[in-house]
């Protein structure tokens, strides 16, 4: 067995697999996008390529559908459980890396007067989104599905008041 780096997405990966308890990339790739997307986003390509080394690793276990399209479908090994659980239970810092596109913009020069508005506009549309989900579903989430939830409100509430604040320096 190949020994893998485990990356972030690999973790993402096995955390998804885990909670559905079996999935096919496919799978994986929609649950990502429904739930983990606003704060981690992961390329379509990505997740196929994870799932693939981490079968080649040994952390995940596939079996071939024989009927239909073929699907993989694939569980946690014991190995796969094992490096999850231990990467839940690591409660290291890493640094966030916020890759906000208006940011960069700034930096590079962009007119605070254009770009402050609609970054405001898409930090509030964002937002109401996140109150919205809160409201409807938010008593039916784990607490650690609850927290992240809170940290993409407190996220956008705290963008809001960045670019009103950029937009007031301009005026």
């Amino acid at each position: 067995m190949p020994d893998v780096r485990l990356t972030t997405p690999s973790y993402l990966v096995l955390g998804i697999i885990d909670t559905l308890g079996e999935a096919t990339p496919y799978d994986v790739k929609v649950e990502a996008a429904r739930t983990v997307a606003p704060f981690w986003a992961m390329p379509h390509a990505q997740v196929y390529a994870q799932c693939d080394r981490l079968v080649d690793g040994g952390l995940l276990s596939e079996v071939r559908q024989t009927s239909g399209r073929n699907r993989r479908l694939m569980k946690l090994t014991e190995t796969g459980r094992e490096a999850l659980s231990a990467w839940l239970a690591d409660p290291s810092f890493v640094p966030v890396e916020a890759r906000e596109h208006g940011i960069l913009k700034l930096w590079f020069g962009a007119r605070p007067d254009v770009l402050a508005p609609v970054q405001f506009a898409e930090h509030r549309s964002l937002l109401e989104g996140y109150e919205e989900l809160a409201e409807d579903v938010g008593p039916l989430l784990t607490r650690g599905q609850r927290e992240a939830l809170e940290f993409g409100i407190r996220y956008e509430r705290m963008m809001l008041d960045f670019w009103q604040w950029v937009e007031q320096r301009d005026a």
